[in-house]
């Protein structure tokens, strides 16, 4: 488990170093107090990107009660969403170092078309906003300019374990999902984490 935890990880560091670089080159970011994308109810993630979210849970004694939980509450919205969170980079989530992929990379990724173009993933507000610097992004992705690909990312965790990243559930079931996975694996070994 623990492996397991480390390698998705690892992929998560070196995107967020991707993901910088790209923010230094651009300039784009995300807007102060908007959150929208994390209001979103259709959200879906695997359970191998909320694994070291579950494992954080478990070290901390707390899976079993988000577990429950998540259980018993029918929401959509991210259960980490945090909306009266004030002053910090993290924007709205709870649990931002322990985000999954899905939140790492929307915003700031891309996708290759039908055309094998690269087309930069983000929201609205950012192509609005900073409608200038989205512009020069754009060209500069189709210069060659380099990007985190989402594709690249979701196989990378693939390689780790096929089947708990094949799957993609709306994201309070994925989070679930892997509980499930750390708290069974633990059931069954001392607690040594």
């Amino acid at each position: 488990m623990v492996k397991k935890v480390r390698a998705v990880e690892r992929v998560f560091d070196k995107l967020d170093k991707e993901i910088r670089s790209f923010q230094n080159s651009t300039s784009l970011h995300c807007l102060s107090g908007c959150g929208a994308c994390c209001k979103k109810p259709d959200i879906e993630a695997t359970i191998l990107e909320f694994l070291p979210f579950a494992y954080h849970l478990f070290k901390e004694g707390q899976a079993m009660e988000t577990y429950e939980k998540l259980r018993n509450d029918p929401s959509s919205i991210c259960m980490a969403f945090s909306p009266f969170q004030v002053g910090s980079d993290a924007g709205f989530c709870g649990e931002y170092p322990y985000r999954g992929l899905i939140c790492r990379l929307f915003g700031f990724s891309a996708v290759r078309n039908k055309y094998g173009e690269a087309q930069l993933l983000t929201c609205r507000k950012i192509k609005e906003d900073q409608a200038e610097a989205y512009e020069e992004s754009k060209e500069r992705i189709r210069m060659g300019m380099a990007v985190p690909f989402t594709q690249e990312h979701y196989l990378r965790l693939y390689a780790i374990d096929p089947d708990l990243s094949r799957k993609f559930y709306p994201i309070n079931i994925a989070i679930t999902k892997a509980l499930e996975e750390v708290l069974k694996y633990y059931s069954y070994r001392r607690r040594a984490v």
